[in-house]
């Protein structure tokens, strides 16, 4: 099992304002589970990783075994909740190089419709001009601009390329049970299709078909995934007391540090497998309590690359931060540092360590630095990078959210701050039934 350690931010609050916290984090997760708390329409991911069947799984599976046959690559379209988590996994659990190998083992997965850029797009739709691909488009509405606009792109492209038959055989359609777009299009045109629950928010849908077919496809085992992330859930269940809790005693550890000033999160990775796990719970983090002015701001580095960039801000910068740092325990492979008769580089002093020795004892000098120099440290460990760990991780993070957004006081399902862009975007634009925003738009600039 994952751990959860908070000793390294006593001395900047104490173990006893922690443990007060207890009452108020039973309130939280039982409101979770009473499904009394705001927003409690969208709280569909709470018991998901239980409810899943095996039939369920096997037709992921199916599927994913369908486009793994027939594609050498695979465009998830998508964005935020609707790509993150997927790509969190895929990123933490995949050969770094194995896209630039093209193994033939493993359809290469390439993410669209998370931005509107030009050159990506073109140089997406080159990439894929010779390549036999096909496409999961992931929208609720079918409607979300960037998504709709690449999945626009891509349709075009996988039925040119590949022609109508094949094209209907390689793209599949994960959207809402019976309205919008992307469900009418998905009908229309006979689309392989898996149904987002409208109980559950996209940030929230990692253990959906959102996340687990892209996982599926790109070779991983989804049974293990789910069997991690239902392990973590009886870990935090509503009867586990609060000092054996690790979302409660995270989400009260976080909640005690914002009250004492420190009101930036930085999410720490050893690993760089792990940047996309960070995206991910920077997203979940953000739009779940960033609300009426208010909450952690949830920011990211990767170390041991950002301390030569970074490294300086947190060492002495502003106090107003904390850390929290996932460590991972054991390698998946192994390779020592050789000796050099030259020793030109003067690293004679490492011959014979592994390579993950001395990142270890770069986390233990940074940990021991950051504290000399005023920030509060959490730590997860994970015992390796597996998709039975990964699941255990992303469900305490998802579960530990929930909790602390109650305890500030949030509604942590809800984003209504993400649709003034749009409107705004849309006004630009002309869209049909903007026509008194754009006037009002176009008077200000």
């Amino acid at each position: 099992m994952i751990t959860l350690n908070i000793e390294k931010t006593f001395g900047f609050i104490s173990k006893e304002a922690v443990a007060a916290y207890e009452a108020k984090a039973k309130v939280a997760r039982e409101a979770l589970e009473n499904g009394t708390g705001k927003g409690n329409d969208f709280l569909g991911w709470l018991h998901l990783p239980s409810s899943i069947s095996a039939d369920f799984l096997a037709d992921i599976q199916s599927t994913a075994n369908t486009l793994r046959e027939n594609c050498e690559v695979v465009v998830v379209a998508g964005i935020g909740g609707s790509y993150l988590g997927a790509r969190a996994v895929i990123e933490a659990l995949s050969n770094s190089f194995t896209w630039l190998q093209n193994d033939k083992k493993n359809p290469v997965i390439v993410y669209a419709g998370h931005n509107i850029g030009e050159d990506y797009l073109y140089e997406l739709t080159g990439f894929l001009k010779d390549k036999k691909f096909g496409v999961i488009n992931i929208s609720k509405s079918g409607t979300t601009t960037e998504t709709a606009l690449a999945f626009r792109l891509l349709k075009k492209q996988c039925e040119d390329q590949r022609g109508k038959e094949m094209a209907k055989k390689v793209i599949v359609a994960i959207t809402d049970a019976k309205k919008g777009a992307a469900r009418i299009t998905a009908d229309n045109e006979g689309y392989k299709s898996f149904i987002i629950p409208d109980n559950v928010g996209g940030r929230f849908s990692v253990l959906t078909p959102v996340g687990l077919l892209p996982i599926a496809i790109a070779g991983f085992d989804i049974t293990k995934f789910v069997a991690g992330a239902t392990d973590m859930e009886k870990t935090c269940a509503v009867d586990v007391p609060f000092a054996q809790n690790p979302a409660m005693i995270y989400a009260a550890t976080r909640n005690e540090l914002y009250k004492n000033g420190k009101k930036i999160e930085i999410m720490v990775n050893y690993n760089p497998k792990l940047h996309y796990v960070s995206e991910w719970w920077k997203q979940l983090y953000g739009e779940s309590e960033g609300k009426e002015n208010k909450g952690i701001f949830p920011a990211a580095v990767d170390f041991s690359t950002d301390l030569h960039s970074m490294g300086q801000w947190i060492q002495e910068g502003e106090r107003t931060i904390f850390e929290t740092v996932i460590s991972v325990e054991k390698t998946n492979y192994s390779l020592s540092v050789p000796s050099d008769e030259a020793n030109l580089d003067g690293l004679n002093f490492l011959a014979g360590k592994h390579v993950d020795e001395v990142n270890k004892m770069a986390e233990l000098g940074t940990q021991i630095a950051h504290i000399d120099g005023g920030v509060p440290n959490i730590r997860i460990v994970i015992p390796e990078l597996n998709e039975y760990n990964i699941g255990q991780l992303l469900y305490f993070f998802e579960i530990g959210c929930g909790i602390s957004g109650y305890i500030l006081g949030v509604n942590p399902f809800d984003q209504p701050g993400v649709e003034a862009y749009k409107k705004n975007m849309f006004a630009l634009l002309n869209k049909p039934g903007y026509e008194e925003e754009s006037k009002a738009i176009q008077s200000r600039l």
